[in-house]
């Protein structure tokens, strides 16, 4: 697929990465000089210096040939012409980048098609949504929805002492009575590995496990923790994300927001009524204790700086605060994160990316994610009668060993796919496939 992506900013380069990866074929255009060199050093891509939503660069990006143009720069002005240029030059989808919350409220007066854009994406409410699902399940390093939330994946870090622990997993299924779920991946010592049933889980591994929600209290209690009733949070960060997230729990959580900069301090106090919000430091101790950092259940940093959220996390962690997510946009640092004990890390670019990946992909995919530091993709797809996945039960078809099918929603209900299981129709199927494997796994269901 011919893939025009305006913007060669993080997020921009990012998912240049990851769409070569798939095989695309990527045309870019960037502004900066700095960008630009970057660009080209670092993808296979053909880069175009110039104004995105300039007509006559987009010609020389040969505008006519794209089907897909993602416009990711951070101007959003430039982001929806850039996208309304190429609608009306007939180019099939396009996605447009942007940070007004006005263009996702459900009551604006624009559809987004009038803005030019098929799909708008707003990264730092992709990023709330992130943390909010991480606060409201605070036993996970991660939490991703499938089938309209009605199949959850969860990451978990087993500690020394985790029952789960050095006993194969075709056992521990005996053990708790073959409960609704399974374990798709082990990611251990920043390998990913694809477990088979005789595979034995260690102290320290993160396991990334397929599970029914209702049954989700059940299995945590499994790995030996216990979910923390959170009542008290801190947020250090008064952007967007942190506005977002406290919007999102204000009506049941108590918040406190830390923001150093005294004029968006005001601005926040009067939107956000409910939120006690803190001017000053937060990465001054003392303040943070003043304010009752230990008190707190939950402590959030999601400021623009990933040495500040990271340093302030430690703190917090030092402090025994129960729940901690940081945000850390650097992709260079996020495998190591969990060694040096952070509990929940989020990426907006990589958020940001999942979800445009998640429309470029075919029209069969309706979810796509993927998580820092694991070498997969955790993808959602719609059987359809036509699908070589449908002709034959699982055990007689040549799964990529690479991949595994870890659960499928048959209607109304979720299944826990065994080798006899033959995928039907409408399915919602839901598989953790490495990159290696994604292109034999998207050919079942075609």
């Amino acid at each position: 697929m011919n893939v025009l992506i305006i913007g060669a900013g993080d997020i921009g380069l990012q998912l240049g990465k990851r769409l070569s990866k798939d095989k695309h074929d990527i045309t870019m255009i960037e502004l900066k000089e700095d960008k630009v060199k970057r660009a080209s050093e670092q993808l296979d891509a053909i880069v175009i210096e110039g104004h995105g939503a300039h007509y006559g660069v987009l010609q020389q990006a040969r505008l006519e040939n794209a089907q897909v143009v993602a416009a990711m720069t951070d101007r959003e002005g430039v982001n929806l012409l850039a996208s309304k240029i190429a609608k009306k030059a007939g180019v099939p989808t396009t996605i447009a980048r942007v940070r007004n919350p006005e263009f996702i409220a459900p009551d604006f007066i624009l559809k987004p098609e009038e803005l030019g854009a098929d799909i708008i994406i707003h990264p730092e409410k992709e990023t709330a949504d992130a943390i909010v699902r991480l606060i409201r399940q605070s036993s996970a390093t991660h939490v991703i929805e499938f089938a309209e939330g009605k199949i959850q994946l969860l990451g978990v870090r087993l500690e020394r002492g985790s029952p789960l622990l050095r006993t194969p997993l075709i056992d521990l299924a005996r053990r708790y009575g073959d409960p609704p779920l399974r374990v798709v991946a082990i990611n251990r010592n920043q390998q990913t590995l694809i477990p088979k049933g005789e595979d034995r889980l260690l102290p320290g591994d993160q396991i990334f496990v397929i599970c029914d929600p209702d049954y989700i209290p059940k299995f945590i209690s499994y790995t030996g923790k216990a979910d923390t009733k959170i009542e008290d949070i801190m947020i250090l960060g008064g952007g967007l994300i942190g506005q977002f997230v406290a919007t999102c729990l204000g009506k049941e959580i108590n918040i406190k927001i830390v923001e150093s900069n005294a004029h968006r301090s005001e601005e926040i106090a009067e939107a956000l009524p409910g939120t006690l919000v803190i001017h000053g430091d937060g990465t001054d101790i003392d303040l943070l204790a003043t304010e009752g950092i230990v008190d707190m259940d939950a402590f959030i940093a999601a400021t623009g700086d990933d040495e500040t959220n990271i340093i302030a996390t430690l703190v917090a962690r030092h402090l025994k605060i129960p729940r901690t997510i940081a945000l850390v946009n650097k992709i260079e640092y996020l495998p190591l994160t969990p060694t040096i004990g952070m509990d929940a890390v989020v990426s907006k670019q990589l958020l940001t990316v999942n979800a445009v990946e998640r429309f470029i992909q075919h029209q069969q995919v309706t979810t796509l994610a993927s998580v820092p530091g694991v070498d997969a993709r955790f993808v959602e797809f719609v059987a359809e009668e036509h699908h070589k996945i449908t002709r034959k039960p699982l055990k007689n078809i040549q799964f990529p060993k690479n991949a595994i099918v870890g659960a499928v929603m048959h209607g109304d209900q979720m299944i826990i796919p065994r080798g006899d299981t033959q995928i039907a129709p409408e399915d919602k199927v839901v598989v953790l496939t490495q990159t290696e494997a994604l292109e034999d796994v998207e050919k079942l269901f075609q």
